[in-house]
Order: C-alpha cells, then sequence, then structure tokens
C-alpha cells in the first residue's frame, strides 16, 4: 500500500490478527464507491439470548454505527441500509413502535458524531404511515448534515423496491398524459430519475446477515450489476471486520456487467 499515512490509518482501526490478514489483501484504490446492507437477525439474535426483540434492534443500531466507522475509513462513500421495509407494518405494533422510537433516539444521540465525521443523512422511503416524530427526525437529520461530504448515509425507511418502481411508473405515466413525454422517449435514465435514489449511484456490493438467500425486495433496480455477499452472520454481531471481508472478496471478483 502506498499510502503510507493510510495504512498506518487503517492498521490502527483493524487490530485483529485475522482482520490484519484481510489488510493485506486490500486495495484502497479500488474500494467500492457504494455498498448497500440488509440488515437482518436482529430478532433472532436476541431469541437466542432470551431477550426482547427490541434489545435485538438496539444492538442492530450499534452495529450501524460500526459499519458507517469502517465506511469512512476504507473511503466508501455511500452506505445504504434497510433500516425498514414496507412489508415491516405487518410486525406487532408495539415493535413497530418501538422500531419508529429507535430512531428519533438514535438519531438525536449520533447527531453530533455525524457532524463531526462529517456524514450526510439522506432518506428513501414512502412518508406514509410513518409517525410525524420519527419523520420529523430524519427531515431535521437531512437538513443538519446536508453540507457533509465523507460519507452519504441512506436510510432506506418503509421502503419497497415494487412500490418505488410503482411509484415511478405512476410519473412517468403523467408526465406521458399531460404531453411531456413521448412513450418512445422513455429510457433506463428516464426511469432511474423518477426513483427515490436518483441522485445516488447503483451500489457496487449489496451484503446481507444472517444467511437469508434473497433480496426481499431491496433497490430492485439498483442492485441489478451489484455484487452480492451473504454471511450466516446476525447483524447485531456484525464488526468492521465483516465489512472488510465483503469488500476484499469484492475487490477479486470479475464485474463483466453482462459482457465477456
Amino acid at each position: 500500500m502506498a499510502d503510507t499515512p493510510l495504512r498506518a490509518s487503517l492498521e490502527s482501526f483493524f487490530r485483529s490478527r485475522v482482520d490484519r490478514e484481510l489488510l493485506s489483501r486490500l486495495d484502497v484504490a479500488h474500494v467500492p464507491a457504494h455498498v448497500a446492507i440488509i440488515m437482518d437477525g436482529n430478532g433472532r439474535w436476541a431469541t437466542k439470548r432470551a431477550l426482547a426483540r427490541q434489545l435485538g434492534h438496539k444492538a442492530g443500531a450499534k452495529a450501524v454505527r460500526e459499519s458507517i466507522a469502517t465506511c469512512l475509513e476504507l473511503g466508501i462513500r455511500f452506505l445504504t441500509i434497510y433500516s425498514f421495509s414496507s412489508e415491516n407494518w405487518r410486525r406487532s405494533a408495539d415493535e413497530v413502535y418501538g422500531l419508529m422510537s429507535l430512531f428519533v433516539e438514535v438519531l438525536e444521540s449520533e447527531m453530533d458524531s455525524l457532524m463531526d465525521k462529517r456524514v450526510r443523512v439522506l432518506l428513501i422511503g414512502s412518508e406514509a404511515g410513518v409517525p410525524e416524530r420519527t419523520m420529523t427526525a430524519f427531515r431535521d437529520a437531512e437538513r443538519r448534515t446536508a453540507g457533509n461530504d465523507r460519507l452519504t448515509l441512506v436510510v432506506a425507511l418503509n421502503y419497497g423496491g415494487r412500490q418505488e418502481l410503482t411509484e415511478a411508473v405512476r410519473v412517468i405515466a403523467r408526465d406521458i398524459a399531460d404531453g411531456r413525454i413521448m412513450p418512445g422517449d422513455i429510457t433506463e435514465e428516464t426511469v432511474g430519475a423518477t426513483l427515490y435514489t436518483r441522485d445516488i449511484p447503483d451500489p457496487d456490493l449489496l451484503i446481507r446477515t444472517s444467511g437469508e438467500m434473497r433480496v426481499s425486495n431491496f433497490l430492485l433496480w439498483q442492485i441489478a450489476y451489484s455484487e452480492l455477499w451473504v454471511t450466516g452472520v446476525l447483524w447485531p454481531d456484525f464488526r468492521r471486520g465483516d465489512l472488510l471481508r465483503a469488500v476484499v472478496d469484492f475487490q477479486h471478483r470479475s464485474r463483466r456487467f453482462g459482457g465477456r
């Protein structure tokens, strides 16, 4: 690694023997620009310990903090986390209320750290049904962090990929009905410009924890050519070394985007 100060910083951050071995294989010049994570396993983590599910979600918040720190250290510019899906409303009212309150609690407690580390918060998803207090906390976080430029933390809240695409079709249909565009004018760029993520590059790497082999309605358009990395680690146990392992594995793949 040619950049000695950067190497020293990384070696200070990744201290275990296993992490150091992974670090020796990392190409710091070619880290993914955008990592997306399906954070799965909070409930199972709590159940294994005979704890309430809400304690699993609180433990999961610590893993988010760890992942933010790791992305900053590695130079990753965008981190998207699947915090609450459009299907998660099917959970018990107590669990949903606890999650919505936890979002507010975490945003308020982490704001100084986000500002110090120059992390920008960006919310994607539908506002429908989200408690006003939760939306206010996120909008305030977006406003306060808007000028931060080291890492963009994209929080998918009340998000569903099919829902996003359905809304995009409605927008395009209205534009056609109003005569602003013709059907033949529709391109991939037209669709992309109507999505929640229109100002965000597509993920290079999609990580899923807890070992489940599905994408769960997450960023269906955006992950068309993302590399997938699945680990059996439950989300609250996801550590900096796990993210480093995913990035190193990503770097040793050949991305052909449909070509040979």
